[in-house]
C-alpha cells in the first residue's frame, strides 16, 4: 500500500474493521451480507468473508457501512 492508498484509509476510514463485545459484534466497511438466518450470518468485505454462527442471531443496527449483529454468538470465522 503507498502512501495516498493509507491516507485515504485514515482519512475516509475505508479500512474493515470488526469489534466483538459480549454476545454482540460491530461491522464496519463490509460489502454485502451474503447469508443471514438465525443461526448464521456471512459478511463479505474486500479481502474476503466473516462467519458468525451461533443462536438467535439478529441484526440490530443496519446502515450504509456499519452493522450491529446481537445474540449467542459461538463461532467467529475469516477466510
Amino acid at each position: 500500500m503507498n502512501f495516498i492508498d493509507n491516507l485515504r484509509n485514515i482519512v475516509l476510514e475505508e479500512e474493515f474493521k470488526i469489534n466483538y463485545l459480549k454476545n454482540k459484534i460491530y461491522i464496519i466497511n463490509y460489502l454485502d451480507i451474503s447469508h443471514f438466518d438465525n443461526n448464521k450470518i456471512i459478511i463479505s468485505y474486500k479481502e474476503g468473508t466473516v462467519s458468525i454462527s451461533g443462536r438467535n442471531l439478529v441484526v440490530s443496527k443496519l446502515v450504509k457501512d456499519e452493522l450491529l449483529i446481537e445474540g449467542s454468538i459461538e463461532k467467529i470465522e475469516f477466510r
